[in-house]
């Protein structure tokens, strides 16, 4: 990869960390810590990979985006404000009353949102009819649906999976963040559905993995999805909850809950400094 484009793809996920902890704190609520985990995979969606148009947020030949995991919507907002769908300041009023930026996507309210979402295991269905809309509409655009690996638990998620393959939907691609916690725990521990892989593959679809904290490792396994046919598609990631922010790397506390004052001083004090970093390197 250009180390000016992989410069480029560490500000943005850098900056999208920052947003995911400042929208929170200031909400008092929120879930950072799934949200952290996809920064550098949204990151890297929303620079090098999607077909899309800011100034035209329903252009009708746009790749989809359909955030399973809904609760990650802080993740997904930090994208979408530095590539001007709305003003980064929009972040402070996350899940205020009247915002458009509330707890889950909400496709009626806010620019760039392709599907409401928030009970998970639903966003799937909706991305699998986006994908055949595509083909029936002869459009090749590409549908790309992000999941928790927690949300895989969901009955729900793999009929989405029959139905993608039953219809050789090669023009939708599941991205699963395996970053091993759920909200109650260890995904082993909870309910466990491993292995990830190969019941997809059973279900038949192609399946590449990658680091979602190495860009290089994204791009060669989203290069190998586009070039990938016949097929639907999943890309498991492999991830750390809470990335980014010391205190909240690998701990499941941090799924659903807000940084205090103190916490909030010292996560922002982490990612400025690795802002600060990146900018001057190179």
């Amino acid at each position: 990869m250009d180390l000016a484009l992989k410069k480029q793809l560490l500000l943005d996920a850098a900056k999208i960390r920052i947003h995911i902890i400042e929208g929170t704190y200031r909400a008092k609520s929120g879930h950072p810590g799934g949200s952290l985990s996809i920064a550098d995979t949204i990151a890297y969606m929303y620079r090098c990979l999607l077909r899309i148009d800011p100034k035209n947020p329903n252009w009708e030949d746009r790749d989809r985006v359909v955030l399973s995991k809904g609760h990650t919507a802080p993740a997904l907002y930090g994208a979408l404000a530095i590539h001007g769908y709305f003003p980064e300041k929009e972040i402070l009023n996350l899940r205020q009353i009247g915002s458009i930026l509330q707890g889950h996507p909400d496709m009626m309210t806010t620019p760039g949102v392709d599907m409401s979402t928030g009970s998970l295991g639903q966003g799937v269905s909706a991305a699998c009819g986006m994908a055949l809309a595509a083909k029936l509409d002869q459009k090749d655009y590409q549908v790309y649906s992000i999941l928790g690996d927690g949300e895989i638990e969901e009955g729900q998620v793999w009929e989405a999976a029959m139905f993608a393959s039953h219809k050789s939907l090669d023009n939708l691609c599941f991205i699963i963040d395996n970053n091993n916690l759920q909200i109650d725990g260890q995904l082993d521990e909870v309910n466990s559905p491993y292995p990830i892989k190969e019941k997809f593959e059973a279900f038949g679809f192609t399946v590449f993995e990658a680091d979602g904290h190495d860009f290089d490792s994204l791009e060669t396994a989203f290069t190998a999805i586009k070039a990938s046919h016949g097929k639907p598609t999943a890309l498991v990631i492999k991830s750390v909850k809470g990335k980014g922010v010391s205190f909240m790397e690998n701990d499941a506390s941090w799924h659903g809950k807000a940084c205090n004052a103190e916490e909030y001083e010292q996560a922002m004090a982490e990612l400025r400094a690795n802002l600060v970093r990146i900018t001057k390197e190179g």
